[in-house]
């Protein structure tokens, strides 16, 4: 069997998958982008908060370490 003729029966696999596959409509698309991006953010903040606390703490801790 040729290397096309395996590209070919993939891609004709592939295809009929994805018709048989049901997609969300827009409505759900777009709800659920929101969502994504809101965690995202959340996450994001939280991340940031808790890595200037931390960066803070080791600081404040290797300068009472430093004066004695």
């Amino acid at each position: 069997m040729n290397p096309f003729s395996k590209v070919r029966t993939f891609y004709k696999e592939t295809v009929s998958e994805l018709a048989k596959a049901s997609w969300p409509s827009f409505e759900e698309l777009r709800g659920s982008t929101v969502v994504v991006i809101i965690g995202v953010a959340i996450l994001g903040l939280f991340i940031s908060v808790a890595d200037f606390s931390l960066s803070n703490w080791v600081e404040y801790v290797t300068q009472l370490l430093r004066k004695s």
